[in-house]
């Protein structure tokens, strides 16, 4: 992903970038957010603090972000942060211009919007779930739990999707190592 990142050592806030149209409109209706720069295929990406997380899906959807298409996470690497992310598609209003206009252009793409929640590894990685907004969030968020250990308060079923019950540790964090690991070179 082409967001910066800040040095290892430095608690900053990622980058700030110009404001889309929907940053423009959060910050107009007053909701606080960071407006990152774009993805590579222009997608606008908007930081929000983990708590104001629901308030500002409740208005993105509101706003005609109906639908959830991925939600996720990934580590951003050794000393890095734990990034969960919320991919939002306009499809309602897509539906409404294909019936109101039957010779649309076949490259219409729907609007779109990223939301990331940083994390730092060694603080509270607790975010309020988005499954009561969104149901598509059920497994997505069991398996950024199952994968990078972010917890999402308020899910109604807050269980490992992938890995055992018993499994120690999220083997996609790049500082995971497997307990039981060896290389082949040691057994000998």
């Amino acid at each position: 992903m082409p967001d910066a990142k800040p040095d290892a050592t430095s608690d900053s806030k990622p980058v700030a970038a110009p404001a889309g149209p929907v940053s423009q409109w959060l910050k107009g209706q007053g909701f606080d957010h960071d407006a990152l720069p774009a993805d590579h295929l222009g997608v606008e990406v908007i930081g929000v603090e983990a708590p104001f997380l629901p308030l500002v899906a409740t208005a993105l959807k509101a706003y005609g972000f109906d639908y959830l298409q991925c939600q996720g996470g990934y580590d951003e690497g050794p000393g890095g942060r734990l990034v969960s992310f919320y991919q939002l598609v306009k499809l309602a209003a897509l539906a409404d211009r294909s019936t109101a206009a039957q010779h649309l252009p076949a490259e219409v793409k729907p609007e779109e919007v990223r939301l990331k929640v940083f994390l730092a590894r060694d603080g509270d990685l607790t975010i309020p779930s988005l499954y009561g907004l969104f149901r598509g969030a059920d497994w997505q968020e069991r398996e950024t739990f199952d994968m990078y250990g972010i917890q999402f308060e308020g899910h109604p079923h807050p269980k490992r999707l992938l890995m055992p019950e018993d499994w120690k540790g999220y083997p996609l964090r790049k500082d995971y190592v497997q307990p039981d690991f060896y290389e082949m070179q040691d057994a000998y």
